[in-house]
């Protein structure tokens, strides 16, 4: 199984919006296939195991980190395919959160006289794909949020100048992340001062096939409640799609947004009239098939987010230097004014890159507070 799970793994910037999916088939203590799923529309990691081992699957056991589906989409049903492959036993590290799944698949081989054991290294199955499990039983997408800082917890200078806080280690961690991410969020104050493009460079993931991975450009959302979008922004002009989230009807910019190259969805209002986010998130999950969102943006909107408890997430990069205290700030959290209102963090891991640090933790939610604003 944890060959299996490697294999997963190599998908991790190719599948979306499907799973990472591994397979490995033994026999009298050999392997004698294995694959993964590497993108959406292709074959699924059994189809590819079961083609290396030909006949010699027939009596064997399947290690899987994903239940085998049992439905037709663009592929057709690996729990049939291993049935017809007479394979003996399946082990599988996780249940298919996917409601046309959750089980059938399972049930199918049950039923075809194929023994099932199930939750074998499931937590570690689980960590592959947590964009996928949250859209599929929550309706959102796994959200992360990426900050670069430095030492005393400022993310730009008082002019807005933040190039560059982190060194090129920490900046090529950014575009993996950005490439294993279904979209990239950010408000239109961000966009407005840094000018980003929001994309993958190739040149910067420092990977083998960094080419082909920065080929598929993650979906870039704007959070843009009065379509303030400059027209000549470089994120419009960038490959890939750009989507602009707005409460406004102004017919006339929406207009010349779209026709400068931006898509534009007009959300929910919030109490403050401003893009309401968990519709946000719900919306990108169910017409955009996000998995897994990247938040790249400034203090107003992750404050916003992490105050509704819509942050799973978060990647902190630490330098080692201080901007001082006219600088900005890393979080608006207004209304943080006793020690009992503080926000505590679960820090998972610790570690150097390059000359900075990286700290990725998650939020100690406690619920979400009244007075959320957003760009």
């Amino acid at each position: 199984m944890a060959q299996a799970l490697a294999l997963a793994a190599r998908g991790l910037y190719t599948t979306d919006p499907n799973p990472r999916v591994g397979c490995v088939i033994v026999r009298d203590g050999e392997v004698v296939g294995e694959g993964f799923h590497r993108r959406a529309g292709e074959a699924h990691a059994e189809i590819h195991a079961l083609a290396a081992a030909g006949d010699r699957a027939r009596g064997a056991t399947v290690y899987v980190t994903l239940e085998p589906c049992s439905h037709t989409g663009r592929t057709g049903p690996c729990a049939e395919a291993l049935q017809a492959a007479g394979v003996a036993r399946v082990v599988v590290a996780m249940v298919d959160p996917n409601p046309l799944v959750a089980g059938r698949g399972i049930r199918l081989l049950e039923e075809a006289g194929i023994e099932v054991a199930v939750g074998l290294l499931a937590d570690d199955a689980q960590a592959l794909n947590p964009g996928f499990i949250a859209r599929m039983a929550a309706g959102r997408p796994f959200v992360r949020l990426k900050m670069a800082m430095s030492l005393d917890g400022r993310t730009a200078m008082g002019s807005g100048e933040s190039q560059w806080i982190t060194g090129p280690e920490a900046r090529c961690q950014v575009q993996r992340l950005r490439a294993r991410s279904s979209a990239i969020l950010s408000g239109v104050e961000s966009v407005i001062m840094d000018d980003s493009r929001l994309t993958v460079r190739a040149e910067q993931l420092g990977l083998d096939d960094a080419a082909a991975i920065a080929s598929r450009q993650p979906l870039r959302v704007i959070v843009d409640s009065q379509l303030r979008l400059p027209l000549a922004a470089a994120c419009l002009r960038a490959p890939g799609r750009t989507l602009v989230m707005t409460t406004s009807d102004d017919v006339d910019r929406r207009a010349r947004l779209t026709d400068a190259g931006a898509e534009v969805q007009t959300l929910p209002a919030d109490a403050q009239g401003r893009v309401d986010l968990p519709s946000l998130l719900a919306w990108l999950a169910r017409h955009e098939a996000v998995n897994e969102l990247l938040v790249e943006t400034g203090a107003t909107l992750a404050g916003a987010m992490l105050n509704a408890a819509l942050i799973d997430e978060l990647q902190l990069f630490v330098a080692p230097t201080l901007l001082g205290g006219e600088a900005r700030p890393l979080f608006a959290l207004p209304g943080l004014t006793l020690m009992a209102d503080q926000q505590r963090l679960d820090i998972h891991d610790i570690r150097a890159v390059g000359q900075d640090w990286r700290i990725i933790a998650s939020p100690l939610v406690t619920g979400a507070r009244d007075d959320t604003k957003v760009p």
